[in-house]
């Protein structure tokens, strides 16, 4: 087995009396990505923060070809590329000026940032707006152009923080078809994300993680049918709420309720869709189990304010 590109072990971070990290360990294998979730507060952007070094840990390590961060935090920066959840783009400068320029921070020639510029700005779908300034693009050229900029330096690993938030589903996707592209080149991904079909879509492995803890790690599939019943029928309309107590919660594993909504997790819904059949008015979707259910179970269905 390879050696992780980036090992983390026994982290913990604290800012007064709270405990934002709290002894996390992990791995990323060369060609990995490697998907954090968990709801907001749970430690993904401190976390992200420590393995660049831009805060110190309390205590435990962290490793990335084979340097120790921060002790020799530049060395490791040079070969790492990133893409944080807040535009950083300079608006003076138009899309070229701003690859140049981020090329110069780690010591490339600008004969060599030059040399790469074309491809990166096809890679991103930004070629027409080479001589653009950021003000003039959409919100998905941003980002693309964000991505372009983390790749200008050909960096072996990528930390990417939430990096299609706000984006439309097109856009989405094609950001989507970009890091799945960086992955075939063999680059190594850390992709936070509160998208869960994000996550299943690009993620080879998951860390669960809530109040700076790691509750669960593993394939997103793997993690489905640990956790998981196969099966889920949401019902909702109504007079849903009063199947709580009904002689239907037999029929299920597992009951959650949300809003106007019940979710009957079962290993088989044959049976619970029959005795459904007397509520017309009731509508129903039967389905997988997915990781948004996996999120819900290990870390609750309340809102978390952010943090």
């Amino acid at each position: 087995m390879q050696s992780s590109i980036l090992s983390v072990q026994n982290l913990r971070k604290s800012y007064g009396n709270a405990t934002v990290v709290d002894g996390l360990s992990f791995g990323i294998q060369p060609g990995e990505c490697l998907g954090v979730i968990g709801p907001n507060g749970a430690g993904k952007t401190t976390t992200i923060r420590l393995c660049l070094g831009l805060s110190v840990p309390d205590s435990g390590s962290i490793t990335a070809f084979g340097l120790q961060m921060p002790h020799q935090a530049l060395a490791i920066k040079a070969k790492l590329g990133v893409v944080s959840q807040l535009d950083t783009l300079d608006p003076d400068f138009t899309c070229a000026e701003n690859l140049l320029v981020y090329g110069r921070y780690f010591g490339m020639k600008d004969a060599d940032i030059q040399a790469r510029i074309p491809a990166l700005l096809e890679f991103a779908s930004l070629t027409s707006k080479a001589n653009a300034k950021p003000g003039e693009l959409s919100g998905g050229m941003k980002r693309r152009l964000s991505l372009a900029r983390a790749l200008v330096n050909d960096p072996k690993l990528l930390l990417l923080d939430e990096p299609t938030t706000g984006l439309d589903p097109q856009a989405r996707h094609l950001m989507w078809e970009r890091l799945q592209l960086l992955l075939q080149q063999g680059k190594s991904i850390l992709l936070t994300t509160h998208f869960m079909d994000e996550a299943e879509r690009l993620c080879s492995r998951l860390l669960v993680l809530d109040h700076g803890k790691k509750i669960a790690e593993g394939a997103p599939r793997d993690l489905i049918a640990q956790h998981l019943e196969p099966d889920v029928v949401e019902v909702y309309g109504s007079g849903a709420l009063a199947l709580v107590d009904s002689p239907l919660k037999a029929l299920a594993a597992r009951l959650e309720v949300s809003g106007e909504t019940v979710f009957f997790y079962t290993q088989d819904a044959q049976q619970l869709l029959e005795a459904l059949k007397p509520y017309p008015h009731l509508r129903t979707l039967h389905r997988p189990a997915n990781l948004e259910d996996l999120f819900l179970k290990l870390t609750g269905r309340q809102i978390r304010e952010d943090a």
